[in-house]
């Protein structure tokens, strides 16, 4: 009977810290509404929270699906108090996907994003997400029937494995982004990105810029098409339900005087982190593909 005990105790233990992991994603709501009309409605409930939408876009030029890029004043006074590449937590994400024949609305997880992209930093900024985190709630729970579920992962990841978060052994961490560019300063940086913008770039478009008043960080989200773009990927890496559409767009951070991108896997793996090294095989050229789509920014 001890024994029977203690397994119920250790089952019941691992279970609890199971529950108190963070996934990636939240369900919001499900709704018979089309994309169409929800999105107006969810666009309108999130400033009316104080959450701000700085972008939309269709992924992967995907019909069934359509995401809504945000940020707040809660993640502006988060970055600028740390800085450096906490920029790339500028904004987050409300995915809205037509799947088996309902409309899901899901968004970002601002506790795991936040405790992916502060790492050791996020204590001294949590009580910010909380609030974000409060607003959003609302303005989901005005925009349909609530669910609040967490999914994206089927264990989820404590708090301390996403501030060091790595998919595997020789893989990339969240420090190691990519440079795509450095300049003789800030404003040479954004000027090049937004002339590149403003001409045209092959297959790369902007889909939102955020700046931050009093500090010299800018942070871009990009759609990416053509062979080697969104279309090409996407389907490959997000085979489950709910489906992870708030993983785009692509985010390039101007940092100073430098452009950086996060690896490709590290941000592709921090978006899915169940992801079987066989479906990662079948992408391991899409790292490389979307730094030299994004490079061309710079070049």
């Amino acid at each position: 009977m001890r024994t029977l005990g203690l397994i119920i105790t250790l089952l019941l233990s691992v279970n609890l810290s199971f529950a108190q992991n963070l996934k990636p994603y939240i369900l919001g709501f499900e709704t018979t509404e089309n994309v169409a009309i929800i999105k107006d409605k969810i666009v309108t409930n999130l400033k009316a929270n104080n959450i701000y939408t700085v972008g939309q876009y269709q992924p992967a030029e995907d019909p069934n699906r359509w995401v809504i890029v945000f940020t707040s004043p809660e993640l502006k006074s988060a970055v600028k108090s740390v800085g450096g590449k906490t920029g790339f937590a500028m904004t987050l994400r409300v995915a809205i996907t037509s799947e088996n024949g309902k409309t899901i609305v899901s968004y970002t997880n601002p506790k795991y994003w936040g405790n992916a992209y502060f790492q050791d930093h996020f204590d001294k900024v949590k009580d910010k997400y909380s609030t974000l985190n409060t607003h959003l709630i609302a303005a989901m729970k005005a925009s349909g029937t609530y669910i609040g579920s967490e999914f994206g992962s089927n264990k989820g990841l404590s708090t301390k494995d996403l501030r060091s978060y790595h998919y595997m052994m020789g893989m990339p961490y969240f420090e190691d982004s990519v440079e795509l560019e450095d300049f003789d300063n800030y404003a040479a940086a954004v000027a090049k990105i937004d002339a590149s913008v403003k001409n045209g770039t092959p297959n790369v478009k902007i889909v939102y810029k955020v700046t931050i008043p009093g500090t010299k960080l800018t942070l871009y989200g990009f759609a990416l098409s053509g062979e080697n773009g969104e279309a090409q990927f996407l389907p490959i890496i997000d085979q489950g339900s709910p489906k992870h559409t708030a993983f785009l767009p692509y985010e390039v951070l101007v940092n100073d005087d430098e452009v950086h991108i996060l690896h490709g896997r590290y941000r592709i793996a921090i978006a899915f982190p169940d992801l079987t090294m066989g479906t990662f095989s079948k992408i391991m050229s899409t790292p490389g593909n979307i730094e030299d789509l994004l490079e061309q920014l710079v070049d």
